[in-house]
């Protein structure tokens, strides 16, 4: 551990409370960020609107994992053959360097929670895509070139999982 690092301090976050973000349609209600856990790892609840997701992408630096509160999700990661549906209840580890990408197939939005550890920057890159959208969708290239500086590699957009 490097001893210039500051320690986290402990700390409480109500229900529903939390700051928001809208990333590129899907909700971010954080829990912990990584300047909160001193890089250790951010938490947040995304609230993803029915046939909303995130495209084909592949982290550097961290690892995501994924447990369902509500709704259904599709999850493709590298290697399968096949996509997964995770109902509520179920989770999915998202490896770095292993691609993968999430889609709500439900009518309803799905609630799921995400940790990412360690957090190597994803908060900022989230809070530079928040950003983009208030001015409305922007650009895939945009998009890329945002995640591209936070060491994730996003893959051209192809047809949804069904």
């Amino acid at each position: 551990m490097d001893a210039k690092a500051t320690a986290a301090e402990a700390f409480v976050r109500e229900p529903a409370a939390g700051s928001t973000l809208n990333v590129l349609g899907i909700t971010h209600i954080y829990k912990a960020t990584g300047a909160e856990t001193a890089g250790s790892f951010s938490l947040w609840e995304s609230v993803v609107p029915p046939g909303a997701g995130t495209p084909p992408h592949t982290h550097a630096h961290e690892d995501e994992a994924f447990y369902v509160l509500s709704g259904e999700l599709v999850i493709e990661f590298e290697g399968e053959t096949a996509p997964h549906h995770v109902a509520p209840g179920g989770f999915f580890f998202g490896a770095r360097g292993r691609r993968h990408a999430i889609r709500n197939v439900a009518d309803k939005p799905a609630r799921v929670l995400v940790l990412c550890a360690p957090s190597c920057g994803l908060d900022q890159m989230f809070a530079e895509l928040d950003a983009a959208t208030a001015a409305g969708k922007p650009e895939v290239a945009k998009v890329v070139a945002i995640a591209a500086k936070y060491g994730v590699t996003i893959e051209p957009p192809a047809d949804p999982p069904r």
